[in-house]
């Protein structure tokens, strides 16, 4: 594979990656960005620390599974490899990462 070929596809699995992990985090944490009943629930750690996290390993995960398997493999085979490893990092992120998500007005009252 030629040089401007390989940086063309390590640029788009990064691109790929960080657009996929603000996908796969936007719905999760709307919530705490919106607060719930009278913003009382709101979080925007999820903004300041949770997001560029979110970006950087959706970036930096498909980028270094291509880096690796590029150079034991086809590139074919190691753009594969890279999808599979975002498809397995996505799937990971939605069963570990679980920011709040019911409205918790903080009333300590049963029934209520």
């Amino acid at each position: 594979m030629k040089p401007k070929s390989e940086r063309r596809a390590r640029y788009f699995l990064a691109g790929l990656g960080a657009a996929t992990g603000l996908a796969v985090w936007a719905p999760r944490a709307a919530f705490s960005i919106d607060g719930g009943f009278e913003g009382h629930a709101r979080d925007l750690s999820v903004v300041f620390v949770g997001l560029p996290l979110i970006l950087l390993g959706g970036a930096l995960v498909p980028l270094i599974s291509w880096v690796l398997a590029v150079r034991r493999v086809p590139p074919w085979a190691a753009a594969v490899a890279a999808l599979v490893t975002l498809a397995l990092g996505g799937w990971g992120l939605t069963e570990w990462w679980t920011p709040r998500q019911h409205p918790d007005p903080g009333y300590d009252i049963p029934g209520m």
